[in-house]
């Protein structure tokens, strides 16, 4: 606004003489893209230290039964692949899962499940599959012994038309496997299963 103004009075004093009124339009441009350019740059660096912060929330998770470990990492793999809208991702990831929960007795059912998500490219059959897998997958989780780092168990009230659906992350920050980008942060924090 002061900017403004003293241009407002320099105008009709400075602009009988020539070539003036090319040095006052000038200095203003100038003005302007200094201005823009600082504030282009503020805005680079909260975003920068935004991604700082989330990226610091992610925890490593220790689990003493190392078969338990492989399956809780191979889930995470999968729900990051669903999280991202990856089909054929998660294809993959849920094939290896498949492979961890046939090696870990009694998971055998649960493996049935990680080979359907396997066997399809569809999101939609993939998503609806998880959820049957995740309640599985939380159920044996409750009962392992966490040496180190936190499980969150999260919910969102809006997977499966309203009937919700269960996850387990390795992050509080919320990222919803059963809508990816659509509503990524739908959801909150239920539990968590910590190390005792």
């Amino acid at each position: 606004m002061g900017l403004f103004y003293l241009f407002t009075i320099l105008i009709p004093i400075l602009s009988r003489k020539p070539n003036t009124m090319k040095r006052i339009f000038g200095i203003a441009i100038f003005t302007t893209l200094m201005a823009c350019n600082q504030a282009e740059q503020k805005s680079t660096e909260t975003k920068d230290s935004t991604k700082t912060e989330a990226t610091s929330v992610k925890n490593e998770v220790l689990i003493k039964d190392e078969k338990k470990l492989a399956i809780f990492k191979n889930y995470v793999n999968l729900k990051n692949a669903l999280v991202r809208s990856d089909a054929a991702n998660a294809q993959k990831t849920a094939a290896v899962l498949k492979n961890s929960l046939a090696a870990y007795e009694g998971c055998e059912p649960t493996a049935e499940i990680a080979q359907k998500i396997a066997a399809s490219n569809n999101l939609v059959i993939q998503r609806k599959d998880f959820t049957a897998l995740s309640a599985d997958i939380i159920a044996l989780l409750k009962n392992a012994e966490i040496e180190k780092g936190t499980i969150y168990v999260q919910h969102c009230p809006m997977a499966n038309k309203g009937d919700g659906g269960d996850w387990l992350s390795t992050e509080k920050e919320i990222k919803n496997p059963y809508y990816g980008n659509e509503m990524l942060e739908c959801g909150r924090v239920a539990e968590e299963i910590k190390a005792k």
